[in-house]
């Protein structure tokens, strides 16, 4: 069959593709960098500026969101190793 001839089987085709990929989050919450370093919440509420970790909060008062970077929490993840 000819796509030019079906132009809906390619516009379901795109379609398709697009629905099965993932994207990779750029941020992290605080639960999450807490697993990923295997520390409690309040440790890395605490101690993220003292650990290097720049935090970012979206919205405001005690519902605002504290997120964190990925790559950066890795960067710093790696730093750490012993060589």
């Amino acid at each position: 069959m000819d796509p030019q001839s079906h132009p809906e089987a390619t516009r379901t085709d795109i379609n398709a593709s697009r629905r099965h990929r993932s994207v990779e989050p750029v941020l992290m919450d605080t639960a999450e960098v807490a697993a990923t370093l295997n520390m409690s919440t309040s440790r890395v509420y605490g101690e993220a500026s003292k650990l290097g970790l720049k935090c970012y909060k979206l919205g405001r008062g005690r519902n605002a969101k504290v997120l964190y970077k990925r790559a950066e929490v890795f960067k710093w993840l790696e730093q750490q190793k012993i060589h």
